[in-house]
């Protein structure tokens, strides 16, 4: 029998933090119909940023890779909230990935590969997404990376 995401988040040794709430005007999920719209995540964990800056320098690819599963991670609570539960969210449809990107760096899809290979983990096929990896000049609160996403649910 194939695990629910929530017992692969458990054999990942991973636990959903507390849904972030909303820094501005706006709320952190829409829903219409069986999609939910999750606003953008930056890398909070344990209530501070896990880093600050572009990519490459000062923070480092790797961490920035870290970061965008963080991003995911906490979108994933969101998505979660919005549909009831962890086991109700049926298919990751798409993802947005923000990079903050000193002048030159081209590698957002790899940085952006930290937060899909996440989904994937959780959600094994289901997880698979179109995405969009995009690089910026800057980002809320100085995050090196912000994800957003679209969520299908369960009836």
């Amino acid at each position: 029998m194939a695990q629910t995401p929530t017992e692969r988040l458990a054999a990942l040794g991973l636990t959903l933090p507390p849904p972030p709430k909303p820094v501005a005007a706006y709320v952190p999920w829409v829903r219409t119909g069986r999609l939910v719209f999750i606003s953008g995540q930056i890398p909070v964990q344990a209530g501070a940023l896990m880093a600050s800056g572009c990519i490459p320098d000062p923070v480092p690819v790797e961490l920035a890779v870290a970061c965008a599963r963080q991003c995911a991670l906490n979108a994933v609570a969101v998505a979660a909230e919005a549909a009831g539960g962890l086991d109700r969210i049926a298919r990751i449809v798409r993802v947005g990935c923000f990079v903050a990107s000193a002048p030159g760096f081209t590698d957002q899809p790899k940085v952006a590969n930290g937060a899909s290979e996440l989904l994937v983990e959780l959600f094994g096929d289901s997880g698979r997404h179109a995405r969009a990896a995009v690089g910026s000049v800057a980002l809320p609160l100085g995050a090196p990376v912000e994800v957003e996403m679209t969520v299908e649910v369960g009836p």
